[in-house]
């Protein structure tokens, strides 16, 4: 850090500080925007979203702001590229979409009502992912504001369909090429532990899919028809059985042909994490007797080894009471989860194969796969890692834990293949229960994590 750096953090930590309240209520105002992207009827909210934070931008000093049309939901663009050649070009990446409330009635407070408890904010898109939008955003207005100019480079791209899969982002980053030129990607899409903060040094890949049984053409009497129709949801549950043998390694063939193992450094860290990774495992499910094959430990299996997962089953009556049918149809969602070396393509096609094997001629099978993500590799070393850390230090006073991750950001893979980036995550929140009812952003956290963003912008300038 040179002599200079330190009075611009300063000054720029002082003015978001003063500015705290004004901060937070923007916060909530933006979290009171139901951008749920997985739901058409929602469409209209997220285009507010985007409006809403393109209009942030442009108050706040970045040029160039505007909601660009993707096929879907409009990715948030913005920039401010006054910093110089010699300064790095930093792409900003954080969503603004947010997942459905499902279910309601376990919400404490309604989900885009923004609401204070108990030191925490809890609403819809607290914590996954608007924090990794606002809280970047005010980390900038505050250098902006209290010294006139950005240390570095910055392009900010915030997508508006993360939670429904980024379908239309492929095509979209290949013609935007030249727009997201960068010397590095700032992924701000995870959360930190209350007492530790983190930054994954790898993600999985995914590819997820629906598996419907057809029978007869519409419910039938079971008492008429039981033992001489052939009932989907008996079907249904056998393939559902096949999935995993009985040490609980998926059956579907070739499914581990490609899968690269850990090396023995590797190895080595994911022992050291274990104890601290395991307690929060078990705070976050409830659950204390974890499942899975034991030719790995718990992180192997949780980051580092693929899955298959049914996500949601149907068919037949679900009312209270019952009704004796034979249901016409039954089906599941699935999704697989994949790790270094795996082509989600070539999952695809191995599980549907796996499908064909149980054809019947007394039902019919229809299979629908959707496009899957690689597995990712993000920074673990080097001087954008080491600014970052130092950035943590300056503000958590201590460093970020690496790990890696189980779950899947299919954005990645795709920066990585069509930009050739390299990428670092730099999370911007600090809580719980994104895909949950009551998600929480823990408050004092709020400002940390703006300091945090302040202090490693500056750092990250420093870099030659």
């Amino acid at each position: 850090m040179t002599n200079n750096t330190q009075p611009t953090i300063k000054k720029s930590i002082e003015h978001a500080h003063d500015n705290h309240e004004a901060y937070l209520n923007g916060f909530k105002e933006l979290l009171s925007i139901p951008s749920i992207s997985t739901d058409p009827s929602f469409k209209d909210e997220v285009g507010r979203a985007a409006d809403w934070i393109v209009a942030e931008m442009e108050r706040i000093g970045l040029k160039n702001c505007r909601a660009i049309p993707s096929g879907g939901h409009p990715v948030v663009y913005g920039e401010w590229l006054e910093a110089g050649d010699d300064k790095p070009t930093i792409l900003v990446y954080a969503h603004y979409d947010v997942q459905p409330v499902d279910p309601l009635e376990l919400w404490d407070s309604p989900p885009f009502e923004p609401t204070i408890r108990d030191g925490r904010i809890y609403a819809r898109g607290a914590i996954d992912d608007k924090a990794g939008v606002y809280v970047n955003l005010k980390a900038l207005e505050s250098i902006l504001t209290a010294t006139g100019e950005l240390p570095v480079n910055v392009k900010v791209f915030f997508e508006g369909e993360e939670e429904s899969g980024s379908i239309n982002m492929e095509p979209f980053v290949k013609q935007h090429k030249d727009l997201l030129k960068a010397d590095l990607l700032i992924l701000s899409d995870a959360s930190h532990l209350e007492d530790q903060p983190m930054m994954i040094t790898s993600v999985r890949g995914i590819v997820d899919g629906e598996v419907v049984v057809t029978g007869p053409r519409r419910d039938l009497h079971s008492g008429t028809f039981g033992g001489i129709v052939h009932n989907p949801i008996h079907h249904v549950a056998e393939i559902i059985a096949s999935l995993h043998d009985e040490d609980e390694h998926i059956q579907v063939p070739g499914f581990y042909d490609d899968v690269r193992p850990l090396n023995p450094n590797q190895l080595e860290e994911q022992k050291r994490q274990e104890d601290v990774r395991r307690k929060v495992l078990e705070e976050q499910s409830g659950v204390r007797n974890f499942w899975g094959t034991s030719d790995y430990s718990l992180l192997e299996r949780a980051t580092a080894q693929p899955t298959c997962d049914v996500n949601g089953v149907y068919g037949g009556y679900q009312g209270p009471g019952g009704k004796t049918v034979i249901p016409a149809r039954a089906g599941f969602k699935v999704s697989m989860r994949l790790v270094a070396d795996q082509d989600p393509d070539d999952i695809s096609r191995k599980f549907e194969a796996f499908m064909k094997g149980f054809e019947v001629d007394t039902l019919a099978i229809e299979l629908t796969m959707h496009q899957g993500s690689w597995p990712t590799q993000l920074l673990a070393e080097g001087p954008e890692v080491e600014a970052v850390q130092e950035a943590f230090m300056a503000t958590w006073g201590k460093q970020a834990m690496l790990y890696r991750s189980g779950g899947s950001v299919p954005i990645m893979a795709l920066f990585q293949s069509e930009l050739d980036l390299p990428i670092i995550t730099f999370s911007m929140g600090t809580g719980d229960n994104g895909h949950s009812p009551n998600e929480y952003f823990v408050l004092e956290h709020f400002s940390r994590n703006i300091d945090l963003a302040i202090h490693a912008y500056h750092y990250l300038a420093e870099i030659k």
